[in-house]
């Protein structure tokens, strides 16, 4: 059987502050198959960049990244400590894992033109020679859809619109040929025609590649229209995870309910459109319940406050984290740790 693209089990990240240490991250796992596109879902602050920054090790010293397990097309990314490798990772950011971060104007250089940022991505990552990486550069600049590839060669980041901004963002990760895309929040800030318009390029690039795609999203419709399985977070939990067709049917964690009422597009067939109970917990508090989502819900009792659930199977890759799924066709099937 084939090794996934992405394997994660348990990963957890504190950070060290001046109080204490913050339990950010509690147990994350789950994979990712060559070809397929997973949509990493929850609302604002749940903790779905800061998953992908711990895996990729671009947090800061404050930082402390553990797991159980931490894969690669099979190859492990962890040391002996349980911590990402930074050897290992060095070889893989940009060359076979590209990444697609929030804000492409902040995170594009404002000093350099693009054409120098894509042209040191290809002497870098692919050893292409100045006058073959420029080539290939104008090459990517018409491939994303930006007309006048020469005078956007030449341009700054402060010259673009956000959406030409998340083009080049788009060129830059794939231009490094890689076979996992991370693209966290790729339409944040454009307009819905122009968002469409960077989904429907990202998803065609990653058919023509056979590109692994993590689509990092606060927009539960949106990965349900993009992605083939939906992974669900909240405060830092990883709550369920499903195939994108049986979400509205077959969603059985409270809070996966609660996100659906709070989409005009699902509302419309689950009944009212509502908010999400109450807001997310502060993860500095040392009296957190070993479900983060207990405060918030309504079938919440003591042992969700006391005991974490362990991760269960459903139907087939249908699985989550709760003691009082809201429904379910078979009994759940514990996963093996």
């Amino acid at each position: 059987m084939t090794a996934p693209m992405l394997e994660v089990e348990g990963l957890t990240l504190r950070f060290r502050t001046p109080t204490g240490l913050v339990n950010v991250l509690d147990r994350v796992g789950f994979t990712l198959q060559a070809g397929e596109t997973l949509g990493l879902v929850g609302e604002s602050g749940s903790g779905k960049s800061v998953t992908a920054l711990a895996l990729a090790g671009l947090l800061d010293a404050r930082a402390q990244t553990q797991a159980r397990t931490l894969r690669f097309q099979g190859r492990s990314l962890l040391d002996s400590r349980g911590e990402p490798d930074t050897a290992a990772w060095q070889g893989l950011r940009g060359r076979r894992i590209g990444f697609v971060f929030q804000s492409p104007r902040r995170a594009l250089h404002p000093l350099r033109t693009i054409g120098d940022q894509l042209q040191q991505v290809l002497q870098v990552h692919r050893g292409l020679k100045a006058s073959a990486a420029r080539q290939e550069a104008l090459a990517w600049i018409e491939r994303v859809g930006l007309s006048e590839p020469a005078r956007r060669f030449k341009a700054h980041a402060h010259e673009l619109s956000g959406g030409q901004c998340q083009r080049v963002m788009i060129a830059l990760a794939l231009a490094g040929e890689p076979e996992l895309l991370i693209a966290d929040e790729p339409t944040t800030g454009l307009d819905v025609s122009t968002q469409a318009r960077v989904l429907d390029l990202i998803a065609a690039l990653a058919r023509e590649r056979r590109l692994a795609t993590l689509l990092i999203t606060h927009d539960l419709a949106l990965a349900a229209q993009r992605c083939a399985r939906i992974a669900v977070m909240h405060a830092g939990q990883l709550v369920e995870t499903l195939p994108s067709r049986g979400l509205r049917d077959g969603a059985a964690h409270p809070y996966t309910r609660q996100l659906l009422r709070a989409t005009p597009q699902s509302a419309a067939t689950l009944g009212d459109l509502r908010s999400v109970h109450g807001v997310l917990p502060d993860l500095t508090r040392t009296d957190l319940p070993a479900c983060r989502f207990a405060e918030r819900c309504d079938r919440a009792d003591a042992r969700c406050h006391a005991q974490a659930s362990p991760r269960t199977r459903l139907t087939g890759p249908h699985a989550l984290a709760c003691w009082h799924p809201v429904q379910f066709v078979h009994p759940p099937l514990p996963i093996a740790a």
